[in-house]
Protein backbone atom coordinates (compact mmCIF):
# COMPACT_ATOMS: atom_id res chain seq x y z
CA UNK A 1 0.00 0.00 0.00
CA UNK A 2 2.75 2.43 0.79
CA UNK A 3 4.19 1.91 -3.05
CA UNK A 4 0.85 2.73 -4.39
CA UNK A 5 0.93 6.28 -1.90
CA UNK A 6 4.36 6.54 -3.21
CA UNK A 7 3.84 6.43 -6.56
CA UNK A 8 0.54 8.64 -6.53
CA UNK A 9 2.23 11.19 -4.39
CA UNK A 10 5.06 11.53 -7.13
CA UNK A 11 2.84 11.72 -9.87
CA UNK A 12 0.67 14.47 -7.96
CA UNK A 13 4.61 16.24 -7.25
CA UNK A 14 5.40 15.69 -11.15
CA UNK A 15 1.86 17.10 -12.15
CA UNK A 16 2.80 20.07 -9.83
CA UNK A 17 5.75 20.86 -11.37
CA UNK A 18 4.93 20.87 -14.78
CA UNK A 19 1.93 23.38 -14.26
CA UNK A 20 4.52 25.32 -12.22
CA UNK A 21 7.00 25.53 -14.88
CA UNK A 22 4.18 26.14 -17.34
CA UNK A 23 3.15 29.19 -15.49
CA UNK A 24 6.60 29.95 -14.81
CA UNK A 25 6.99 31.92 -18.25
CA UNK A 26 10.89 30.41 -18.62
CA UNK A 27 10.69 28.61 -21.69
CA UNK A 28 11.92 30.44 -24.42
CA UNK A 29 9.20 30.41 -26.76
CA UNK A 30 10.66 33.22 -29.65
CA UNK A 31 11.51 31.48 -33.17
CA UNK A 32 15.04 32.37 -32.89
CA UNK A 33 16.02 30.38 -29.68
CA UNK A 34 15.81 26.79 -30.10
CA UNK A 35 14.04 23.98 -28.44
CA UNK A 36 15.72 21.67 -26.09
CA UNK A 37 16.66 17.85 -27.65
CA UNK A 38 13.73 16.38 -25.93
CA UNK A 39 11.61 19.03 -26.58
CA UNK A 40 12.13 18.72 -30.25
CA UNK A 41 12.13 15.16 -30.40
CA UNK A 42 8.89 14.83 -28.04
CA UNK A 43 7.20 17.66 -30.93
CA UNK A 44 8.70 16.30 -34.13
CA UNK A 45 7.82 12.31 -32.94
CA UNK A 46 3.90 13.79 -31.69
CA UNK A 47 3.49 15.14 -35.46
CA UNK A 48 5.03 12.32 -37.28
CA UNK A 49 3.34 10.00 -35.13
CA UNK A 50 -0.37 11.74 -35.52
CA UNK A 51 0.07 12.42 -39.42
CA UNK A 52 1.14 8.69 -39.96
CA UNK A 53 -2.02 7.82 -37.90
CA UNK A 54 -4.44 10.67 -39.42
CA UNK A 55 -2.90 9.89 -43.09
CA UNK A 56 -2.91 5.68 -42.89
CA UNK A 57 -6.65 5.17 -44.30
CA UNK A 58 -6.15 7.92 -47.58
CA UNK A 59 -6.18 6.38 -51.01
CA UNK A 60 -3.85 8.56 -52.93
CA UNK A 61 -5.24 8.34 -56.96
CA UNK A 62 -3.12 8.18 -59.58
CA UNK A 63 -0.65 11.34 -59.50
CA UNK A 64 1.49 10.56 -62.66
CA UNK A 65 -0.74 12.54 -64.79
CA UNK A 66 0.82 15.61 -66.33
CA UNK A 67 -2.48 17.64 -65.81
CA UNK A 68 -2.04 17.43 -62.39
CA UNK A 69 1.48 18.61 -62.43
CA UNK A 70 0.31 21.08 -64.94
CA UNK A 71 -2.71 22.50 -61.99
CA UNK A 72 -0.77 21.64 -59.00
CA UNK A 73 2.41 23.78 -60.21
CA UNK A 74 1.37 26.86 -60.11
CA UNK A 75 -0.50 26.57 -56.17
CA UNK A 76 3.08 25.35 -55.29
CA UNK A 77 4.18 28.03 -56.31
CA UNK A 78 1.97 31.23 -54.91
CA UNK A 79 1.62 29.17 -51.65
CA UNK A 80 4.36 27.02 -50.45
CA UNK A 81 7.43 28.20 -52.64
CA UNK A 82 8.14 30.87 -50.01
CA UNK A 83 8.89 28.21 -47.27
CA UNK A 84 9.28 25.09 -49.07
CA UNK A 85 11.61 26.65 -51.60
CA UNK A 86 11.88 25.87 -55.31
CA UNK A 87 14.76 24.59 -57.78
CA UNK A 88 17.77 26.86 -57.67
CA UNK A 89 17.10 28.25 -54.27
CA UNK A 90 18.30 27.12 -50.89
CA UNK A 91 16.86 29.76 -48.52
CA UNK A 92 14.04 32.72 -48.05
CA UNK A 93 13.35 34.66 -45.70
CA UNK A 94 10.71 32.26 -44.33
CA UNK A 95 13.74 29.19 -44.20
CA UNK A 96 15.61 31.78 -41.97
CA UNK A 97 12.67 33.32 -39.95
CA UNK A 98 10.67 30.30 -38.57
CA UNK A 99 11.65 27.88 -36.51
CA UNK A 100 11.34 25.03 -36.80
CA UNK A 101 12.31 25.49 -40.18
CA UNK A 102 10.44 24.50 -42.75
CA UNK A 103 11.34 21.36 -44.99
CA UNK A 104 12.94 21.91 -48.22
CA UNK A 105 10.52 20.33 -50.52
CA UNK A 106 12.66 20.48 -53.56
CA UNK A 107 15.20 18.28 -51.68
CA UNK A 108 12.72 14.94 -51.75
CA UNK A 109 9.97 13.52 -52.26
CA UNK A 110 7.44 12.50 -49.10
CA UNK A 111 4.61 9.60 -48.84
CA UNK A 112 1.64 10.88 -50.68
CA UNK A 113 -1.17 10.34 -48.39
CA UNK A 114 0.84 12.26 -45.83
CA UNK A 115 1.30 15.15 -47.83
CA UNK A 116 -1.77 15.33 -48.72
CA UNK A 117 -3.26 15.06 -44.89
CA UNK A 118 -0.69 18.43 -44.21
CA UNK A 119 -1.73 20.33 -47.21
CA UNK A 120 -5.67 19.81 -46.13
CA UNK A 121 -4.97 19.90 -42.64
CA UNK A 122 -2.01 22.17 -41.37
CA UNK A 123 0.38 21.82 -38.49
CA UNK A 124 -0.18 23.10 -35.33
CA UNK A 125 1.94 25.73 -34.41
CA UNK A 126 4.21 25.55 -36.98
CA UNK A 127 3.33 28.08 -39.79
CA UNK A 128 1.83 25.63 -41.84
CA UNK A 129 -1.61 26.63 -43.03
CA UNK A 130 -4.78 24.05 -43.61
CA UNK A 131 -5.75 24.51 -47.03
CA UNK A 132 -8.93 22.24 -46.57
CA UNK A 133 -11.41 24.79 -45.98
CA UNK A 134 -10.17 27.02 -49.11
CA UNK A 135 -8.79 24.12 -51.34
CA UNK A 136 -10.75 20.96 -52.79
CA UNK A 137 -9.20 17.30 -52.29
CA UNK A 138 -8.54 17.28 -56.32
CA UNK A 139 -6.61 20.37 -56.40
CA UNK A 140 -4.68 19.41 -53.07
CA UNK A 141 -3.88 16.01 -55.03
CA UNK A 142 -3.09 18.39 -57.48
CA UNK A 143 -0.60 19.89 -55.54
CA UNK A 144 0.97 16.26 -54.00
CA UNK A 145 1.23 15.10 -57.64
CA UNK A 146 3.49 18.59 -58.03
CA UNK A 147 5.58 18.16 -55.08
CA UNK A 148 6.43 14.02 -56.27
CA UNK A 149 8.20 15.80 -59.24
CA UNK A 150 9.52 18.96 -57.52
CA UNK A 151 12.95 17.25 -56.43
CA UNK A 152 13.79 16.40 -60.21
CA UNK A 153 12.70 20.13 -61.60
CA UNK A 154 15.28 22.05 -63.14
CA UNK A 155 14.78 26.31 -62.19
CA UNK A 156 13.77 26.26 -65.82
CA UNK A 157 11.24 23.48 -65.86
CA UNK A 158 9.94 24.86 -62.59
CA UNK A 159 9.32 27.93 -64.06
CA UNK A 160 7.41 26.40 -67.04
CA UNK A 161 5.21 24.45 -65.24
CA UNK A 162 4.21 27.11 -62.24
CA UNK A 163 3.45 29.62 -64.45
CA UNK A 164 -0.44 30.42 -64.08
CA UNK A 165 -2.79 30.73 -66.64
CA UNK A 166 -4.73 33.50 -65.51
CA UNK A 167 -8.03 32.22 -67.11
CA UNK A 168 -8.14 29.38 -65.66
CA UNK A 169 -10.98 28.66 -63.73
CA UNK A 170 -11.57 28.57 -59.88
CA UNK A 171 -8.23 30.01 -59.16
CA UNK A 172 -8.39 33.23 -57.40
CA UNK A 173 -4.54 34.96 -55.60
Amino acid sequence: MTAIKTLLLTAIVLCLGFVAFIYSGTYPVGADAPHTAFTNWALETLRDQSIERASKDIQAPTLDDPELLIKGGPDYHEMCSGCHLKPGKDESDFTVGLYPAPPDLTERTGDPRRQFWAIKHGIKASGMPAWGPTHDDQRIWAMVAFLQKLPELTPQQYQILTARDEEAPGHHH
